[in-house]
């Protein structure tokens, strides 16, 4: 019988280990100014993808492979593309089509309803112009319960129908990366209660629908959470730092959904599975790019720190545990605003 056809398809050029790029380093790429830092990457770094559909597979020998193959990806790389993951390309389209929409530029007037208003806010609003930020963005409360607005006609519709695919992905990510590290597969579910997790989506339109003072359209950042999954209409922008330093530029297969793991993974891995700085560029945008960044989180009740199973004598714990609302809020944020608080609660 012929091989079965590896899962996961790993990068010619292939990383080092996750301890090449240490935690001052991760740190010192998070201080550079991004008005006076490089915005050159690479393209000669291929990003692994994930297949979806294997990790779920009725096959014992394949869905084997596939989990032991994304346990080295998570590990060596913490980021990759997830294909034949569910979402059809017609969702994709009305998704796409809903947020042009509401972004129409006539209609600035109506968004500024979603300004701004309070720390509980569900739904926000803004639009940045500036050396270090450019993009008109919507924020929504995607889960535990489902927020957007109402116009345009079948927006609300279009998102919810994207989300509720994506919450299907959550539980089987959370299964596999469980089994992938060794757990029963309901571990991360338990640890993170993500049955009731903390989802915060944010569509963002990129120049030129409003001229940019510079080059950066998000400066360097990690996200709180689980992992982030993120689509977008054209290739052109997003980068990610690599373990080894090397910036790399995202250029995703169609339909492809990008995946990112997020702040709580690694600190619930004591650091094992790392959360990648990235970043978004506008300067080389010739047409306009929309994104869709969904972070999904723990439930604001859960309390993350270092888990047992990885810290021992060598291994100390190297973050300060919190509840998800409070590392949320660490910055003086809101919970919408979804922050990073990484830095500030990592043990020196």
């Amino acid at each position: 019988m012929a091989e079965t056809m590896c899962p996961v398809l790993i990068n010619h050029r292939p990383f080092e280990p996750s301890t090449t790029l240490n935690s001052s380093h991760h740190s010192s790429f998070m201080d550079q100014n991004p008005i006076v830092d490089t915005i050159v990457a690479v393209d000669d770094i291929e990003i692994p993808t994930v297949d979806f559909s294997v990790l779920l597979s009725d096959d014992s020998e394949k869905r084997s492979k596939a989990i032991e193959n994304i346990g080295h990806v998570c590990e060596d790389f913490g980021f990759f593309y997830l294909v034949n993951h569910g979402v059809s390309d017609e969702v994709f389209e009305s998704v796409f089509k809903g947020i042009t929409d509401f972004f129409n530029p006539s209609e600035i007037e109506d968004r500024k309803q979603y300004e701004k208003k309070n720390p509980t806010d569900r739904i926000r609003w803004g639009l940045r112009s500036s050396l270090g930020e450019n993009r008109e963005y919507l924020k929504v409360i995607a889960h535990p319960e489902h927020h957007c607005p109402t116009k345009p006609a079948g927006f609300s519709e279009a998102m919810e129908e994207y989300f509720e695919k994506l919450r299907v992905i959550v539980n089987g990510l959370g299964k596999a990366v469980s089994k992938a590290m060794g757990f029963e597969e309901c571990y991360i579910e338990k640890a993170f209660k993500l049955n009731s997790g903390f989802d915060m989506s944010a569509m963002n339109l990129y120049p030129p629908n409003f001229r940019s003072k510079g080059s950066i359209g998000v400066p360097n950042h990690t996200d709180p959470g689980f992992f982030v999954s993120l689509i977008q209409d054209v290739n052109s922008g997003l980068q990610i730092l690599s373990h080894k330093g090397d910036w790399i530029n995202v250029n995703m297969p169609r339909n492809a959904i990008f995946i990112n793991l997020g702040d709580h993974l690694e600190i619930l891995t004591n650091g094992k599975y790392k959360s990648h700085v990235h970043r978004v560029v506008v300067n080389n945008n010739k047409v306009k790019r929309i994104s869709v960044a969904t972070l999904h989180g723990p439930s604001l009740d859960s309390f993350v720190s270092p888990a047992p199973e990885f810290v021992d004598e060598s291994h100390p714990p190297i973050y300060r545990g919190m509840t998800y609302k409070q590392s949320l809020e660490a910055n003086g944020g809101d919970e919408i605003d979804v922050q990073s608080c990484l830095e500030q609660i990592r043990i020196e």
